[in-house]
């Protein structure tokens, strides 16, 4: 017999629930509704769920907030946090309590949808992000060399940035993530016992990042296989050169990076770097 999996939709927003409800209905899932947390937590005492689409926004006063309550219950399920009061606050408090993934409302629903069959998929989750330091001008991660974890890191960032324009936004996403894929793989060999150093700090000026990956480094002068080193004339050099190392398509990760934010700067040694994005 196949494997049900099942869902459980939490919240006080019926509008939200019939939304979900129709996109995520696949063969071999299960999806239940719980109107609000309570209603939420009084099924988790009683049944597992494989996800918990968690859109309850509330913490009580000076009481946990719903996420802690369903870690009590289950410490190990995956949870995707929707918030319509989202602030910066209650997304470092989503990644401290091992939240899979967070989106503000409104979203959009093909990600969401994307987030859940990834969350489906995933057989472990809950150590792959480590908090070291968690204010909302100061956050310091350290990350499994996994692609899983990377996709995760970079939505949670993404919703960190929600003030600015959607373009700048996703430029700065977009530009984070490139950095972020290159240390998994080239740094860390994407070898999940070996973690990425991640520090985000925002001032009232500038969003900076600072990622340092497990690697020795690299010299730009050894950098054939990347876009960054082909010559003016030759805009994709770097193609053949990947294609005769065995190495999937791309290459571009740096070059793009580089005109999505305002600086990319790296170490002496090449394994750490920072991406700096003026604000105004």
């Amino acid at each position: 017999m196949a494997v049900v999996q099942r869902i459980l939709i939490a919240g006080d927003d019926p509008d939200t629930h019939r939304l979900l409800l129709a996109a995520l209905q696949a063969p071999g899932r299960r999806i239940d509704s719980a109107p609000g947390g309570q209603h939420a937590l009084e099924r988790l005492s009683s049944a597992s769920y494989d996800l918990i689409l968690a859109d309850v926004n509330t913490r009580e006063p000076d009481g946990p907030s719903v996420l802690e309550r369903v870690r009590k219950l289950h410490p190990a399920a995956k949870v995707l946090v929707l918030n319509a009061d989202s602030t910066p606050e209650n997304v470092i408090d989503s990644i401290r309590h091992q939240a899979f993934a967070y989106f503000s409302k409104p979203f959009a629903l093909n990600a969401v949808v994307d987030m859940v069959g990834r969350a489906l998929r995933s057989t472990s989750h809950l150590d792959d992000i480590h908090v070291a330091s968690a204010r909302p001008n100061w956050l310091g991660l350290r990350v499994r060399c996994k692609m899983e974890a990377a996709d995760r890191l970079v939505q949670f960032m993404r919703e960190l940035a929600r003030d600015l324009p959607q373009s700048e936004r996703e430029n700065i996403a977009s530009a984070f993530r490139e950095i972020l894929v290159n240390a998994i793989e080239h740094g860390g060999r994407s070898d999940p016992e070996k973690r990425v150093a991640i520090t985000y700090v925002r001032t009232a000026r500038a969003i900076i990042y600072y990622v340092r990956d497990p690697g020795p480094g690299f010299s730009f002068d050894d950098l054939s296989h990347a876009a960054v080193s082909n010559p003016t004339d030759a805009p994709f050099e770097h193609s053949d050169v990947r294609d005769r190392l065995g190495m999937r398509p791309g290459g571009f990760g740096i070059l793009l990076a580089q005109h999505m934010v305002d600086e990319l700067i790296y170490s002496e040694a090449g394994n750490e770097a920072l991406l700096i994005k003026y604000l105004g």
